[in-house]
């Protein structure tokens, strides 16, 4: 399995108390590549987990890795930024929206189902998502 990385689910795969654990276990056993992610997911996960150390792990083992750069998608994220502006996302929402564009093959792996469910790529696409089951 190949995916985009969200905050949620390296919470839920590091933490054994989230009670989404098993579900990010169950999908990081099915990885065949690292998962993509941005920085601003391991900014998040590592302040959830107050752990930087274990969210660095995941890098160096190769379960995810950091493939964008905000940098080179400012025009992107600031209308991305505009257009759910009534939603206040976090940076590593839009990044991630942004990342669905580049990899469209890449299903989202997300807890969120409220935002992802709204957010859209290229204007109008739903970006394909796993969620834990309900």
């Amino acid at each position: 399995m190949r995916g985009i990385a969200d905050t949620g689910f390296l919470v839920a795969f590091a933490n054994r108390n989230d009670e989404h654990h098993d579900w990010a276990v169950g999908i990081a056993e099915q990885v065949t590549e690292p998962l993509l992610t941005c920085e601003a997911v391991l900014a998040e996960s590592a302040f959830h987990l107050r752990d930087t150390a274990l969210v660095l792990d995941m890098v160096r083992r190769g379960l995810v890795d950091v493939v964008f750069d905000c940098r080179d998608h400012w025009e992107q994220l600031t209308a991305l930024a505009e257009r759910y502006a009534d939603r206040r996302p976090d940076l590593a929402d839009l990044c991630l929206i942004r990342l669905s564009e580049l990899y469209p093959h890449h299903p989202v792996l997300t807890v969120d189902r409220e935002d992802f469910g709204v957010y859209r790529r290229n204007k109008r696409e739903i970006i394909p998502t796993v969620f834990p089951p309900t």
